[in-house]
């Protein structure tokens, strides 16, 4: 394949680099972004390839192609055997895994520092010269229906799901990620390489290795293994998300009754997105937050109680959950409404202290290890385009007033919502209205 003329690899320009000590950015030729950011002292690195395409971006015709996709990477390459891959990694100690997401995939291993080129080495393999044998296919859709089905036996995972659809009706947001028996059956190899042709170039890509690497070396060897990397193709962005309210219940004999309220919310671009998190973390982020104490400590409703933000880059959900006995999944609805609303005019300085706190400890403790590192960092590269410092999240974090909070979540509140219900018992809409 033939290659433009120039320098293979482009630093970016100093002004745009990220203000972590050590940290490194190259672009390469084939539009690959390579982030190197060792961390002193450790023995080990985590590498992690994500690129910005998932379920959201798929036709109808193609629900659960990109979950499928992201399966069969790790079935087979022109050179190595699924029990090849597995293999390799395994026998240097290390471990390989991938998931899918909305709004991207990422693939990721853990190795030795001797072993980082290996990992990329193999995760090139991967993305570059996977095989789609047909046989393959039919083996994994297997799987995947194994696993669509462990989803569908949980009514945590059913109540989410049909949130997340109701909110956004047909809309490839709405969808589940995995799809359904129907959908994956439909799904054959020339699907897959007509998706891999689409959306699979490395521009908008990033590779990320975090721990014990050496910065200088890594785009050398990125860029000779992902030499033969397809040219990217146009991405058109996906149609921005249009929230509806809805009501929706699905019927299960049950002991516990699953009841989310969902409101529409900021996404990943908005700049209230702090305010709304930090709104979601005092309601019913933890054990001293009002729902847990209110729902469960004072009235012994509910085991599991909790409040959400969930964000994609346009849109964003605020999740008031609970499971519950039938008989009182009416007055929890009822009555989470009322503690977040309460909220919106009373939450403490004291209140917003502690979510600060969450937060700040939360993103620290995931800092305190190589795969948390790689994944703040791929994941902040494709939200934002660059890698957030720690340093500036959390001064983020501290420079939110009490009244934004409250103002972010009184605007989540004013707006309709969607009630998506699980177990034996609808609750009537006059309810929860």
């Amino acid at each position: 394949m033939s290659r433009p003329a120039g320098p293979r690899r482009r630093p970016l320009p100093a002004a745009a680099a990220p203000s972590i000590p050590g940290l490194r950015q190259t672009r390469l030729a084939c539009g690959l972004t390579v982030v190197a950011w060792p961390i002193p002292g450790l023995a080990t690195a985590a590498v992690a390839l994500a690129a910005p395409v998932g379920s959201r971006h798929e036709a109808e015709a193609e629900h659960g192609l990109a979950h499928l996709y992201e399966h069969m990477l790790f079935k087979g390459t022109a050179t190595r055997s699924a029990r090849a891959i597995a293999e390799a990694i395994e026998d240097v100690g290390g471990d390989l895994n991938a998931w899918t997401s909305r709004e991207a995939t990422m693939l990721h291993a853990r190795v030795l520092r001797e072993h980082v080129p290996l990992a990329i080495e193999i995760l090139a393999d991967l993305v570059t010269a996977a095989r789609f044998d047909e046989g393959d296919l039919a083996l994994e859709r297997g799987v995947v229906l194994s696993e669509i089905g462990d989803a569908r036996d949980s009514p945590e995972d059913v109540a989410f799901d049909l949130a997340q659809s109701e909110a956004f009706p047909g809309q490839p947001l709405g969808r589940p990620i995995l799809g359904t028996a129907e959908s994956v059956a439909a799904i054959g190899t020339r699907e897959l390489l007509a998706w891999r042709t689409r959306h699979w170039g490395m521009d908008g890509a990033f590779l990320v290795v975090a721990g014990a690497c050496d910065p200088h070396a890594l785009p050398e060897i990125c860029d000779r293994h992902f030499a033969r990397a397809a040219p990217s193709p146009p991405r058109a962005a996906p149609a921005p998300a249009r929230f509806v309210a809805a009501h929706a219940h699905e019927r299960r004999r049950t002991e516990q009754q699953v009841s989310v309220l969902a409101f529409e919310a900021p996404g990943l671009g908005a700049p209230q997105r702090r305010a709304a998190s930090l709104f979601a973390a005092a309601v019913g982020g933890g054990m001293s937050s009002r729902l847990f104490q209110e729902i469960r400590e004072v009235r012994g409703l509910a085991y599991a109680v909790d409040a959400s933000h969930t964000m994609h880059a346009d849109a964003g959900l605020l999740l008031l959950h609970a499971a519950t006995r039938p008989a009182d999944a009416a007055d929890v609805v009822a009555r989470m409404r009322g503690i977040a609303e309460e909220a919106t005019r009373n939450l403490t300085a004291a209140e917003l202290a502690r979510a600060c706190a969450q937060a700040r400890a939360s993103l620290l403790m995931s800092l305190e290890g190589c795969a948390g590192a790689a994944d703040w960092a791929a994941r902040s590269m494709l939200a934002h385009g660059r890698v957030i410092a720690p340093a500036e999240a959390l001064a983020e974090l501290e420079a939110v007033r009490l009244e934004e909070v409250r103002e972010a979540g009184a605007a989540m509140l004013s707006r309709a919502r969607v009630l998506a219900t699980v177990g034996p018992r609808a609750i009537p809409q006059r309810l929860v209205a």
